[in-house]
């Protein structure tokens, strides 16, 4: 939070000129996430969270150095310890040379509007190293696990040279289905002891995990968990995908089984890479980004100017979506 609060005010005074004049500064800060600069990276990340000025065109002038880290997405409900495993990976990831990118999504303070958590407080392990960059987003009201602004962050860090990029969840249950379309590789993270798990979340987030991880593995309920589990991929119309999806033990709070659950979640990255299946996965997080800008591009009076003639029976929903559709995409 406090960086966040320091790097605005730099971040606005980029933009705080029009035209040509604001240019060069962006052109700098643009090469600046190129070398992995992390105060550039924090204020690169200002612009495009808050939507100012500026921020679409670094996004578009960045967007051919991406698609080169691997994006990891860690999920699963409250309590299971997905930030210490984050933490944990982290940690693995960088004794192996390699540099990581941490986006923590957190709900949003009903009264600053920001993250509740701070990164500080989170990852304090790593504040130091430069060769972690930590970023906590709020919600902002966002469904999904994610907040808005997840998949253009994700692709800063990608631009600047990250290896590899971590994006925790917010932790709510079974709509948390968003990061399936984000990542590479998809982490479902249980414990036992947090009541029937699988039963309770079984037609959300169980049906996209790429690799289960057990935490609190010491815990009486651990063999119930992974029993439960390997039955569920037996269901379904995804079960023969599901049934290969590996489940690994690991105590986070101890750093144990951490190496064998990262072994594992290569393992399903390096299968899918050069497949068919690693494009589809490519297009899938541009049509999501697409969506989304889409999405912003109508005014927010204009759907609430529609929503108000549709309640009073004076236009369809239909004709409605067709005179949106027309106003963003003109014929």
């Amino acid at each position: 939070m406090e960086e966040r609060a320091q790097n605005e005010p730099e971040a606005a005074a980029l933009v705080s000129d029009t035209g040509l004049a604001a240019r060069p500064s962006l052109c700098a800060l643009k090469d600046r996430v190129r070398s992995g600069d992390p105060r550039a990276l924090g204020r690169a990340a200002t612009l495009v969270e808050n939507q100012m000025p500026g921020g679409r065109e670094l996004l578009d002038a960045l967007f051919a150095d991406t698609g080169r880290a691997l994006t990891i997405g860690i999920t699963g409900p409250p309590g299971a310890g997905k930030s210490t495993l984050v933490s944990q990976l982290t940690r693995v990831v960088r004794a192996q040379g390699k540099t990581v990118g941490i986006l923590a999504i957190d709900p949003t303070s009903p009264y600053s509007h920001g993250a509740i958590l701070g990164d500080r407080i989170r990852m304090q392990d790593h504040h130091s190293d430069a060769g972690v960059f930590i970023r906590s987003m709020a919600t902002r009201g966002q469904l999904g696990g994610l907040a808005r602004a997840t998949f253009d962050v994700a692709m800063l860090l990608d631009a600047s040279g990250r290896d590899v990029i971590l994006i925790e969840t917010v932790g709510t249950g079974q709509d948390e289905v968003d990061i399936a379309e984000m990542a590479n590789v998809t982490v479902v993270v249980l414990a036992p002891g947090l009541g029937d798990d699988v039963q309770a979340i079984k037609a959300g987030i169980m049906e996209i995990a790429d690799v289960f991880a057990i935490n609190k593995a010491d815990l009486p309920g651990a063999d119930q968990l992974e029993q439960d589990i390997r039955t569920m991929q037996s269901f379904g119309e995804s079960a023969e995908r599901k049934a290969a999806a590996p489940v690994r033990r690991v105590i986070a709070s101890e750093g144990r089984g951490i190496e064998d659950l990262l072994g594992a979640i290569m393992n399903v990255s390096n299968s899918r890479t050069g497949s068919r299946s690693s494009e589809l996965a490519w297009q899938n997080r541009l049509r999501h980004m697409l969506r989304d800008y889409l999405y912003q591009a109508v005014p927010q009076a204009e759907i609430e100017r529609h929503a108000q003639l549709i309640s009073s029976r004076a236009e369809s929903p239909y004709s409605a979506v067709e005179q949106i559709a027309k106003s963003v995409l003109p014929l």
